[in-house]
């Protein structure tokens, strides 16, 4: 999945450097015999490839071995002050996060690696904060690899509302024996989940995998992307949406998937902040719900109270940062605003500390394994796989990498296609192309005597084609 996946030990550029990488999130959430979450497979990948693990800070960088790669593995870290004091300085060239905020005074001369999509924590000015934009050092992220946990997670915060069965009260009421079905089930009727509208904005790997779940379940699928996105996602049988406002008219749902965008270096803003405001929510069904799984920012959290009160939004499932000071109990990050409204609204609110897609252990292990493969590609070739923002001119970008089956299809996939896979796409090709040629051709009998025949025939060709082409992700835009 990445450009170096290779995983023997290679040797450095510098053999008289010590380079020394911080990471400072969990990279392991399944739990060891000592009760702590286990890193050991990821341990085990930067050994393989002759670096060295330090389930400790760093204290004195001269004496590290040099000619090796050090990760200094301290997953504790949260708050701001935290990590300003042990990465105000430099000491670490690198360093691997996931859902932590790294402030802008932190100091990574050579590169960060977010895990997951998106970097709007990735805050350094060493690559120029969330954007990658103008910084000395190299800024990436692992594309792809929480999408379909994500994806996953959107749909089972929708599950819960829609269709709004009580399903505890029935259980109560089936588990005492009280209940009798055709007297009683008259009593609580609901809606299906097919037929309903859900609003997606932004097209990426997420909101693309959310897209095609809520397709499965029946729903009406709108998407609102950039223009150029357009004839992908219409080519995908999905409706496209020039503005988030024209998306969400009449949604059932509406899933916010289009992260923070560009910050501006004078007030700290994000482009998309607030996007989701009075004039989205308004457009919505009376009685919607509101799926944020991207970034707490995105919503005007003050223009979701209004949407509450109003019942425009029934219910809203919210995963943001939320960071707790040890020492005197403030709290910080993007769902602090979010928190006022849980006196009012706490019944119709559902709340996650960014959990939605951090709780997968093989995603997080896989994204964590990809992240070292990109720090050990940057340090000992001077290449960059996944780069956010601008590349420094000493860099080589490879492009973007994605799981199978994740992302667009790229010139990659259809290289990675053997003559035998060609050769069978082109057969099934040729003998569907005769059968529609025939059926466009005949009259209304042939054409009942041509289905009667080869009806059957037609369709296994077109599973079978459609089965290669998911498998080979040959399916959806084309980059």
């Amino acid at each position: 999945m990445t450009a170096n996946t290779n995983t023997q030990a290679i040797q450095p550029v510098d053999p008289e450097r010590a380079y020394a990488v911080l990471i400072c999130d969990l990279v392991g959430l399944r739990f060891g015999d000592d009760g702590r979450p286990d890193p050991s497979e990821v341990r085990a990948h930067i050994e393989a490839k002759g670096g060295r693990f330090h389930a400790s800070a760093l204290d004195d960088k001269a004496s590290l071995e040099r000619g090796r790669i050090h990760f200094f593995y301290q997953p504790d870290l949260s708050t701001r002050e935290e990590l300003i004091a042990v990465a105000g300085d430099g000491r670490y060239d690198a360093v691997i996060a996931a859902a932590t905020f790294l402030p802008a005074e932190t100091v990574f001369p050579v590169a960060g690696v977010r895990i997951g999509a998106g970097t709007g924590n990735m805050g350094s000015r060493s690559w120029g904060g969330g954007s990658g934009e103008g910084g000395a050092a190299v800024l990436m992220n692992t594309p792809g690899i929480n999408s379909r946990a994500t994806a996953q997670m959107v749909m089972k915060a929708i599950l819960k509302v829609l269709p709004d069965i009580p399903v505890d009260t029935l259980h109560d009421r089936v588990a005492r024996g009280m209940f009798d079905t055709g007297r009683d089930l008259r009593d609580f009727p609901t809606e299906k989940l097919e037929g309903k509208t859900i609003a997606i904005i932004g097209y990426g790997n997420i909101g693309r995998e959310v897209a095609k779940l809520a397709r499965a379940f029946g729903m009406h699928v709108v998407v609102h992307a950039r223009p150029r996105h357009r004839e992908w996602i219409e080519a995908e049988g999905f409706a496209y949406a020039p503005s988030p406002a024209e998306g969400a008219e009449g949604a059932d749902v509406l899933s916010v998937h289009v992260g923070l965008g560009k910050q501006d270096t004078q007030t700290g803003r994000y482009a998309n902040a607030g996007l989701v405001g009075a004039e989205v929510l308004s457009r919505l069904n009376k009685g919607a719900v509101l799926v944020n799984y991207d970034r707490g920012e995105l919503v005007d959290v003050a223009a979701l109270g209004d949407a509450l009160d109003a019942g425009r939004v029934r219910h809203a499932a919210i995963d943001a940062d939320l960071f707790r000071d040890a020492s005197t109990g403030n709290l910080s990050g993007p769902m602090l605003p979010y928190l006022a409204l849980v006196e009012k609204h706490g019944d119709r609110l559902e709340l996650l500390p960014h959990a939605a897609a951090d709780t997968d252990h093989p995603s997080r292990v896989a994204g964590a394994r990809q992240a070292v493969d990109q720090i050990f590609d940057v340090i000992h070739r001077k290449s960059v796989t996944n780069a956010k923002g601008t590349v420094p001119s000493r860099y080589v970008p490879l492009g973007a990498t994605t799981p199978p089956g994740v992302g667009p299809v790229t010139a990659g996939d259809l290289l990675k296609l053997t003559a035998e896979e060609c050769s069978e796409l082109g057969d099934l090709c040729d003998r569907q192309a005769g059968l529609w040629k025939a059926l466009a051709g005949g009259d209304p009998q042939q054409r009942r005597d041509i289905v009667a025949l080869k009806g059957e025939q037609l369709v296994r060709l077109i599973n079978r084609f459609r089965l290669i082409s998911e498998k080979s992700n040959l399916t959806g835009p084309y980059q």
